[in-house]
């Protein structure tokens, strides 16, 4: 058996994995997140609260559970948020990763820490796992951050990078770009969609597949698991409308300097996704299977 830690398990990323590894029959599974459970289901693993960013809680959670395999999904996401509440966003970013750090030494646990593709100046994407970071917003400094610390941990670890994640999940406040489309188009609604913007829209269910064979394998190193398409938010917006058959003339083009955000965004990145593939066997869906995939659970 493999004791599996998971930190965030409230977030989106969280429940797929949840859901996934409570599948394995070889995983023994400790699902932590701050404060209450909100998963849908409680069989099949463990729930204890454990607030990353207290150092004694995580010490004590992790050295009295002694996981073989930790997987960090917990983080400060919203880039805005991250810009304008900087004491908060390192604290959840950067400190937590310490802490974990500090509690996997003592027990040897493995740790898989999960990246962004915001940690790139997004000039030069795609990007392989070599690529050079070069973060334009305070998320993504915190991120890269957080990566040094577990490159220069001297644990066991791997790094699952990773870029726009969409999905369902239970009791989501945050919608994706594939609900806001179809909404937005079901109601009649005209939308403006940036189309000087590129990334590898994933998939949550594949992220966590991703994690899990990470995990499974203790595959030590940085891995780039994403979708396997560069599209600009755009296409996403035409590929949701034609998908439901929805009114595409109600879709406008326009770009980045027509919104105002608080936070830089990288133009170019998306991922190569080479050295997934081979050393894990990963395999991701198309952006249409992904679409798929959300339909049916929207009928679910």
């Amino acid at each position: 058996m493999k004791k599996i830690l998971l930190t965030g398990a409230n977030g989106l990323l969280g429940q797929k994995l949840v859901g996934l590894l409570t599948q394995q029959s070889n995983v023994e599974l400790v699902a932590t997140a701050r404060g209450q459970n909100r998963l849908p289901f409680s069989e099949g693993y463990q729930y204890r609260a454990m607030d990353i960013t207290n150092r004694q809680q995580v010490l004590d959670v992790i050295g009295e559970e002694r996981p073989d395999v930790v997987i960090h999904t917990a983080a400060m996401t919203d880039v805005d948020k991250c810009e304008q509440q900087k004491d908060d966003c390192w604290a959840q970013n950067v400190q937590a990763v310490e802490y974990l750090i500090e509690a996997c030494r003592t027990t040897n646990a493995f740790l898989l820490h999960v990246s962004t593709d915001f940690i790139f100046d997004g000039t030069a994407g795609p990007y392989d796992e070599a690529a050079e970071a070069n973060p334009i917003s305070f998320y993504g400094w915190s991120k890269q951050a957080a990566e040094t610390a577990v490159r220069h941990s001297n644990l066991r670890w791997a790094i699952a990078r990773t870029v726009l994640v969409y999905g369902i999940a239970h009791d989501m406040s945050r919608s994706n770009i594939i609900l806001w489309v179809k909404k937005s188009l079901e109601d009649g609604k005209n939308i403006k969609v940036v189309t000087d913007q590129w990334r590898s829209p994933t998939l949550a269910e594949d992220l966590a597949m991703g994690c899990y064979l990470i995990a499974d394998k203790e595959a030590e190193g940085i891995f780039n698991i994403s979708g396997k398409e560069v599209l600009t938010p755009y296409d996403m917006a035409i590929r949701t409308a034609d998908y439901f058959g929805l009114d595409k003339s109600l879709i406008a083009q326009a770009d980045a300097s027509t919104f105002t955000q608080v936070a830089r965004r990288p133009p170019r990145t998306g991922f190569i996704l080479d050295k997934a593939r081979a050393v894990l066997g990963y395999e991701p869906h198309s952006f249409e299977e992904g679409i798929a995939v959300l339909a049916n659970q929207l009928k679910g």
